[in-house]
């Protein structure tokens, strides 16, 4: 199967900061693939790479079988982008935003109009297509900012923080036309900083930190790799890390925070057994699943990074 993006040691400089430093990566059609990190950590200059804006430093990138120093107006035309904060034109209909992005295409205005309406269908916005922009609900913006990211047609849509700022009622509803996309044989590589959100959309994705690929594979074989099967929260009445020497051995790796102890275990229900057992009463408890913002706190650590 051939790549849609395929990069080998790829790099991006700024002067002397190294933002990309040498990352390998390859989207093959029809999947969903995710872009993960802190910020600072080279998820958007990578994005602005592939989105043929920014021209990179050094290194093979080849986006649809074309050189993007050489081809990018053409790679362009082939691309859906959905940019991090929507800009719409708040002069427009719902539906004139979608017709007049698609003369940038050269598409006719009849198959134009056609095509928005289809795609105001989609989004479930057709009733509002004759609303101006301004009062739409952020979630109802965001939905039309993808719909307009599909009107060209697109081999690969660019998804950059898809649903930052939305409810969660909002959120849902854009995961789930993202993944009717995804169905339909749309390729799809995003940036995202919420873990529950690349676990529901990603088939496979990259955590990045200081410019360079720290993992990579599918969300569970992630976890599989990095974490453990099952986590147990334990909150004490004082200091947390008084309980640590008390609690070796429960499990294959402890963390402590400000405010709880965290036990990665095989199993958890067996844990907190042991842990009971061993005459410690913690004033809360929660045994969960292990989840991908375990692997990405692990390996990117938990310092804010502004």
């Amino acid at each position: 199967m051939t790549s849609l993006i395929h990069a080998r040691g790829l790099i991006k400089r700024f002067g002397d900061f190294t933002a990309v430093d040498g990352i390998d990566v390859d989207v093959q059609p029809g999947e969903a693939f995710g872009f993960l990190g802190p910020n600072g950590a080279g998820k958007s200059s990578t994005m602005r790479m592939i989105g043929c804006v920014s021209p990179p430093t050094d290194g093979v990138l080849r986006i649809l079988d074309m050189d993007p120093r050489r081809d990018g107006p053409r790679i362009r035309a082939r691309l859906g982008v959905c940019p991090q904060l929507d800009n719409l034109d708040p002069e427009l209909s719902v539906l004139e935003n979608l017709t007049t992005y698609a003369r940038f295409f050269g598409i006719p205005r009849k198959v134009a109009r056609e095509r928005a309406a289809e795609l105001l269908d989609f989004v479930q916005l057709g009733e509002r297509a004759g609303s101006k922009v301004e009062p739409l609900s952020g979630g109802m913006k965001r939905r039309l900012t993808i719909a307009r990211a599909m009107v060209n047609e697109p081999d690969i849509v660019l998804l950059d923080e898809p649903t930052t700022g939305l409810d969660p009622q909002a959120r849902h509803l854009v995961w789930e036309r993202l993944f009717r996309l995804k169905q339909q044989g749309v390729t799809l590589v995003l940036t995202t900083h919420y873990m529950d959100e690349a676990e529901q959309l990603c088939d496979r994705l990259v955590v990045m930190d200081g410019g360079k690929i720290v993992a990579e594979g599918s969300p569970r074989a992630l976890i599989e790799a990095y974490s453990t099967r099952e986590v147990v929260e334990l909150r004490f009445p004082d200091d947390q890390g008084s309980y640590v020497g008390k609690l070796e051995g429960v499990g294959e790796r402890l963390e402590v925070l400000p405010d709880r102890i965290l036990l990665y275990v095989t199993d958890g229900d067996a844990a907190l057994a042991e842990v009971h057992r061993r005459s410690l009463d913690p004033a809360g408890s929660l045994v969960r699943r292990s989840s991908l913002e375990d692997v990405f706190l692990h390996l990117t650590g938990r310092t804010l990074v502004d």
